[in-house]
């Protein structure tokens, strides 16, 4: 079966591989698909593009977009999306001037918190010179301080961003239906999770927030995460089908940042997404 990864990341935000090191990765897990979806940037959209050609693997643009919904963050894949659409300009402005606001704060913060940190040791860490949250996490990757990233946003960055009134988003009900102008899909990333709907009550309460968002724009959900229970998968599955939603899938592969993932194949080979949804993606592209 030929199969796909629609949701995976490169050092331009969180991951550890190049852009273009995920084209030739995927090509060597044998996927005939996949995105790049980065949080909350694209600058890594050209080089991915270029060597997925290069190596014989499909390819979609993308970008997993952080909002704020009803009190919740939640991410959402985007796909497919016109870059230079005047609709797409303007969510991203929005949400590149949140990643690059105040970092020399959030280097102090840091600081203060026993780091040997500075905006010329960050500075060397910034992709194509993009001084963001992001080169302050990849340079702290480089300390070595634990075996993993998520740690360093539960201890450091996520912190700072409360001490320092930077824990906000562009809402889902302004970036839903600009990134549908722009020409773009949306699919709901890992609803289980708190960066999503995971803290709320009751799947009851999950389905209304799935459905709101639904109306205001939202096209899909994750059919399939590395860490779903056999519960949540069959949640997602039901969503679905009930109101019609794009199926999507990816393994939110971060390499070395997240070693328990692999490209394409999840947790111990868990995953295996149809090119199916590829296609009816495209399908809905070309709309």
């Amino acid at each position: 079966m030929k199969t796909i990864d629609l949701h995976v990341h490169s050092l331009v935000s969180d991951g550890s591989f190049t852009p273009r090191e995920l084209a030739v990765h995927a090509k060597e897990q044998g996927l005939s698909a996949f995105a790049l979806t980065d949080h909350d940037v694209i600058a890594g959209t050209e080089e991915a593009a270029a060597a997925a050609q290069e190596v014989g693997v499909e390819f979609i643009n993308g970008m997993e977009l952080t909002a704020d919904f009803k009190g919740h963050k939640i991410h959402v894949v985007c796909l497919g999306f016109d870059a230079k659409h005047a609709a797409f300009q303007t969510v991203y402005k929005k949400v590149r001037a949140i990643k690059e606001g105040r970092i020399e704060d959030i280097i102090e913060f840091v600081r203060r918190k026993g780091v040997d940190i500075s905006w010329e040791k960050v500075e060397k860490f910034a992709y194509q010179g993009l001084m963001d949250r992001y080169a302050i996490m990849r340079y702290l990757v480089s300390l070595q301080m634990y075996d993993r990233a998520q740690p360093l946003w539960d201890n450091y960055l996520d912190p700072a961003a409360v001490e320092l009134g930077l824990n906000f988003s562009i809402t889902a009900e302004e970036a839903l239906p600009l990134i549908h102008k722009a020409g773009g899909v949306t699919s709901l990333a890992h609803f289980h999770k708190n960066i999503g709907l995971g803290n709320l009550d009751s799947r009851q309460q999950q389905e209304q927030a799935i459905l709101e968002l639904h109306q205001l724009g939202l096209d899909g959900m994750e059919r399939y995460y590395p860490n779903y229970t056999a519960e949540d998968e069959a949640f997602a599955a039901q969503m679905i089908q009930k109101y019609d939603l794009l199926s999507t899938g990816g393994t939110d592969f971060h390499g070395s940042n997240r070693p328990q993932i692999e490209m394409g194949t999840g947790i111990d080979g868990n995953m295996e997404i149809p090119y199916s949804f590829f296609e009816e993606i495209k399908t809905r592209l070309e709309k």
